[in-house]
């Protein structure tokens, strides 16, 4: 039986800024509906190579396909076409708009009366709230600005709005940074309903106990390189930290020893 194809599939993948090599020959699989936790010290290259997956930096080598037919992304546009869709960490949300106002930034509907096209706020806030329904998410009043919400709601806005334009494949860049614990939860649930409707997620963490709790599967990074893959069921977290930093603090270690002329076997 042939195996299925995968989501996404980048091999190759490289970029340099300068001197710096960012990324080295890095490759990434993603299954239809799974969760991969892509973790990683400050540095490593794993926003880099999100990036690259959702058009806001391309690589100087290596190919990314979806759903089997390789594509090029020369910009968010490009990678928004091929259903592949990024939350940053800063969320780019209009703090002076309301949650329906956001959540169809860009692509409000419109009406003509006599000729003359209007915004349509009935139908953008009826659709705003079957919207966030469909996603179990909660707030309150969907016309007050967005700079009056929790971080937590605004965080589930940003996802809200990407999961709108149906996705295949949803990035989320530190989505669970600086939220209270109960927010955090909320993320995360929602993280679960996007991947069961068959999105696949790319989650960007430092908080290590979400893996755990939403992961499929982890991939770390270090300097530019994939280093490692494990199923989330056979690892935990003390490998996971080993793995992100065990071989700087090894490296540390045996220059340390050298120095103090200590023989290493």
């Amino acid at each position: 039986m042939a195996a299925p194809i995968p989501r996404v599939r980048m091999r190759g993948i490289s970029k340099r800024y300068g001197t710096i090599q960012t990324l080295n020959d890095v490759a990434l699989d993603l299954a239809p509906g799974e969760v991969l936790g892509l973790v990683g010290d400050n540095g490593a290259g794993k926003s880099t190579l999100s990036k690259v997956l959702s058009g806001a930096v391309v690589p100087e080598d290596g190919t990314i396909e979806i759903d089997g037919r390789e594509v090029r992304f020369a910009s968010p546009a490009d990678a928004r076409a091929a259903h592949v869709e990024m939350v940053y960490q800063d969320l780019s949300l209009c703090d002076t708009v309301d949650v329906a106002g956001n959540l169809f930034l860009g692509r409000e509907p419109r009406r003509r009366i006599l000729g003359v096209s209007f915004l349509d706020k009935r139908r953008m806030r009826a659709d705003a709230v079957a919207m966030l329904q469909r996603l179990g998410i909660s707030v309150p009043d969907i016309t007050v600005h967005v700079e009056n919400l929790s971080g937590g709601q605004r965080q589930s806005i940003a996802i809200g709005r990407a999961a709108s334009f149906d996705p295949k494949v949803l990035i989320m860049d530190e989505p669970t940074a600086a939220l209270a614990v109960a927010e955090v939860e909320a993320v995360l649930e929602l993280i679960r309903t996007v991947s069961a409707r068959g999105v696949s997620v790319i989650l960007i963490t430092h908080r290590l106990q979400d893996l755990f709790l939403v992961c499929d599967r982890i991939q770390v990074m270090y300097e530019g390189r994939a280093i490692a893959e494990r199923q989330i069921a056979d690892t935990n977290v003390e490998e996971v930290v080993d793995l992100i930093v065990g071989r700087k603090f090894s490296a540390r270690s045996a220059r340390n020893t050298q120095a103090e002329g200590v023989a290493i076997s």
